[in-house]
């Protein structure tokens, strides 16, 4: 589960508003549909960094721009409120969520065909834009929601309100929940370095060559392996701060990885991390897929200590995340037994650990549902399988301790098994320059600046090294992540007391 760290530090505010509209489609539900399946077990990633953002909406501490402007009365928008309005309370899957509801596709319809709006259409889409982004279990279990569903349409400020203040009781539930079904032994819990950085690339950009030797690299050479051991370190403290136990297993951030970040996570007290299986067979030098290697636990024996690697079956993966949502769920689910079953004929006399590991919020609104019909067979299905158990990778290494070693992790992530997401064009290696040039300023602060402010300008630091800056550059469709990451560096320049950099005025442009 995660999201980039939208809120600006300065102003507490956030122009983007996916925490909290994923926080009350994704985060929650999937917990809370375990209750009706007591066999099921999963393991569900947090990131901390994201976990912050939702305990900041929790606290009213901060500044939604999407959700001021869903609050403001209908009659007292702005025309400029009016054009923001209708250019983004459309966002959301048009097929599977705008076109289910009638005076939502309506709206949707009367944009496109650029009609006129009156006072109760920017109502009634003010209501219908965030009712649709809740989960359609909580539309359904919430007596209220249920009557404003059907109601349908001619909402009133009050229906408005009971939408929007629903939405923070949600997300005020999520942690709780969390940790109560861990606590109950019904899913474990792993965690991603706090800011979601690629872990490699902090120690040294330079491992982009080991991942792909044509890889583009920029100017200088980032090196800052101590920012990958403080993105891991806080990671794990804000873990058991917040679920009171130790974290025992570690997604790095896009499941990148190389031999530079192992001391930290070993030393972190981590027992367990997962990657591609891409990563399985170039450490073990193997041209061709061997699903002997990647259906077992593998450890890494090194001079720190010793940490359980899984590798995810990227092809039962991304069905999941890519292909099932375009079928039927008994077509669907049918599938993705029949792959499971000749797996098991293959390895009869075996019990072997099959990972499957997918991004948590971003394929359900591509499902009918938002996927509960697909998944609420699916776990049938699993409960009722006689050669199939669910587990946590944390329950299944007691009773299965990793027998194969790996000598050297091959640096790489899940992406194609190198970091060309982060690294492969000119936008993404002038990224890192400016993050290098910002970097370099915390290694001569001023004796001006207060302790609070040094501590501030770290965060803001740490913030930068996100990996979702690096993913978009160059890709960027409407410039969004350009201008968080270059606020967030103009942010930290004014928190040092230093006059920003001009060029962090206008787009990257490499």
């Amino acid at each position: 589960m995660h999201q980039p760290y939208y809120k600006d530090l300065l102003t507490h505010e956030t122009d983007l508003p996916w925490v909290r509209l994923h926080g009350v489609k994704d985060y929650l539900d999937m917990a809370l549909m375990l209750k009706d399946f007591p066999k099921i077990k999963l393991t569900f990633n947090v990131v901390p960094s994201l976990l912050e953002q939702i305990i900041d909406y929790t606290n009213r501490n901060i500044k939604d721009r999407y959700l001021e402007l869903s609050y403001k009365k209908a009659k007292d928008l702005t025309s400029s409120e009016k054009a923001f309005i209708l250019n983004n309370f459309f966002s959301i899957n048009k097929e599977k969520v705008i076109a289910y509801f009638p005076r939502f596709y309506e709206l949707y319809l009367r944009k496109q065909n650029k009609q006129e709006f009156n006072t109760q259409d920017y109502l009634d889409l003010q209501v219908w834009f965030n009712l649709a982004w809740i989960d359609p279990s909580f539309r359904e279990s919430y007596p209220e929601l249920r009557n404003i569903v059907n109601k349908g349409r001619l909402y009133t400020e009050e229906d408005k309100h009971i939408v929007l203040d629903k939405q923070l009781i949600i997300l005020e539930e999520i942690i709780p929940t969390y940790k109560k079904l861990a606590k109950r032994g019904q899913i474990e819990l792993s965690v991603t370095p706090y800011y979601h950085p690629i872990l490699p690339l902090l120690c040294s950009t330079n491992s982009a060559k080991e991942a792909n030797l044509k890889s583009l690299l920029p100017k200088s050479e980032f090196r800052y392996p101590a920012d990958a051991k403080f993105q891991i370190e806080s990671a794990v403290k804000f873990y058991h701060d917040k679920f009171a136990i130790p974290a025992q297993g570690m997604w790095p951030s896009e499941e990148s990885v190389s031999e530079s970040i192992l001391p930290f996570i070993i030393n972190s007290g981590i027992n367990w991390i997962v990657t591609d299986e891409a990563i399985l067979f170039k450490s073990l030098k193997k041209k061709k897929r061997d699903t002997a290697l990647l259906y077992q636990p593998h450890l890494l024996s090194r001079e720190e200590g010793k940490l359980n690697v899984v590798f995810r079956d990227r092809n039962l993966s991304d069905l999941f995340g890519f292909v099932y949502h375009s079928w039927k769920a008994e077509n669907a689910v049918d599938d993705f037994i029949k792959h499971l079953t000749n797996i098991n004929k293959a390895f009869s006399k075996d019990d072997i650990l099959v990972t499957l590991a997918m991004d948590g919020e971003n394929a359900w609104e591509y499902y009918t549902n938002d996927g509960h019909d697909f998944l609420e067979l699916l776990y049938t299905r699993l409960s009722e399988s006689h050669f199939i158990n669910t587990t946590t990778v944390t329950d299944y290494l007691k009773d299965h301790p990793a027998k194969s070693k790996i000598k050297h992790l091959t640096a790489g992530s899940w992406i194609y098994g190198n970091f060309d997401k982060w690294m492969g064009n000119p936008y993404k290696v002038k990224a890192w320059d400016w993050l290098l040039e910002a970097r370099k300023e915390l290694d001569n602060l001023g004796s001006d600046i207060t302790k609070e402010k040094e501590a501030l300008a770290w965060k803001q630091i740490y913030i930068a090294e996100g990996s979702d800056w690096f993913w978009w550059y160059g890709e960027d469709p409407d410039g969004s992540f350009d201008k968080l990451f270059r606020r967030h560096l103009t942010n930290f320049y004014i928190i040092i007391n230093k006059n920003p950099p001009d060029y962090l005025n206008s787009p990257l442009n490499p």
